[in-house]
C-alpha cells in the first residue's frame, strides 16, 4: 500500500507542476504575444479545448466540470 501512496503523490506533484506550467505559458502567452514559441503553443492549444468544449454544449459543459473537479483534488 505505501507503493500505491508514493506513486498517488507522484502523480499529484507532477499534476500540479504541469498546471503551472500551462498557467505561465497563457500569461507569458498574454503579455508577450505571439512571438513566444513554447508558450504561444501552449495558448492555442488551450483555447482549442475551450473551443471544442463551447462547441459540443451540455455534454462540454459536464467535461468541463469532471476536469475542473478532477484538478480541485
Amino acid at each position: 500500500m505505501k507503493a500505491f501512496d508514493t506513486l498517488k503523490s507522484i502523480v499529484s506533484d507532477l499534476t500540479s507542476l504541469l498546471v503551472g506550467v500551462v498557467g505561465l505559458g497563457v500569461v507569458a502567452g498574454i503579455v508577450f504575444g505571439g512571438n513566444v514559441a513554447f508558450f504561444n503553443d501552449v495558448l492555442n492549444g488551450l483555447l482549442g479545448v475551450v473551443s471544442t468544449l463551447g462547441e459540443n454544449g451540455l455534454v462540454g459543459l459536464l467535461a468541463a466540470a469532471i476536469l475542473i473537479g478532477l484538478l480541485n483534488k
